[in-house]
């Protein structure tokens, strides 16, 4: 099966509900009531009630077993007004569907930090981003596999993208990498790279840290294959 029509059906039929705070994000009702259990949810509360646990819980604490997030180096190729959006890449973009899921911590207050604002971007599948061409540089107004997205209320975010190509620097190569720029009130910011453990080039890559190397899992649907990550960040305050 192509990854084409996993992406096209991921968010509509993976049942794992993006919840990524955007500019326009929705707000629960404060007098709203949770919706009593019908006892028909099949397999998927199957799955919950075996878990043992609420997806209303809060995501377990990270910040006083780890340090700030490691900072890394910035690049050449980030453009600030990225769109808010939960999906980074342009519609049917070639490469491996990637769903990396997060939290933000204050590292002062050990909590959650809702608001803060992540400035994502990457390379395509092949190793190119939408702005190394000076000959042919893209439209101020048009954003390729680069977005911004917020945390919610707990702090956590989420977006969906394609696993980027490694690319040529001199005589090596970069391996596989994420940009993030974060930004939040009282913090300082934090520019950084996230990594996939297991990728080419690591061995040979300066700049590579192994705090920012995540493992991946790989998911099985009846639309195709997805992998999916989680990168916390813990931000220093000012």
């Amino acid at each position: 099966m192509s990854d084409a029509p996993s992406r096209r059906m991921f968010l509509k039929n993976a049942a794992l509900g993006l919840g990524v705070a955007t500019a326009a994000g929705l707000r629960l009702r404060a007098d709203a009531q949770p919706t009593e259990a019908s006892g028909d949810a099949g397999d998927f509360g199957t799955f919950l009630t075996k878990q043992g646990e609420s997806l209303d819980d809060p995501p377990a604490n990270p910040a006083a077993i780890k340090p700030v997030t490691e900072p890394n180096v910035l690049g050449p190729y980030h453009r600030e007004n990225a769109p808010y959006r939960a999906k980074i890449t342009p519609p049917l973009e070639p490469g491996p569907t990637l769903l990396i899921t997060g939290t933000a911590w204050g590292h002062d207050t050990q909590k959650p930090l809702p608001g803060v604002t992540i400035d994502i971007w990457q390379a395509n599948a092949a190793g190119r981003y939408d702005n190394d061409d000076p000959r042919n540089p893209p439209q101020p107004d048009v954003f390729v596999n680069r977005a911004r997205v917020l945390t919610d209320e707990l702090g956590r975010y989420e977006y969906e993208t394609i696993h980027p190509g490694a690319y040529r620097v001199g005589r090596g190569f970069r391996p596989p990498h994420i940009h993030y720029l974060v930004r939040a009130a009282g913090y300082q910011t934090l520019i950084t790279q996230l990594y996939f453990r297991g990728d080419a080039h690591q061995d040979t890559d300066g700049l590579i840290r192994d705090s920012l190397i995540i493992d991946l899992d790989t998911h099985e649907t009846e639309h195709g294959r997805y992998r999916s990550g989680v990168f916390d960040v813990v931000l220093a305050a000012k």
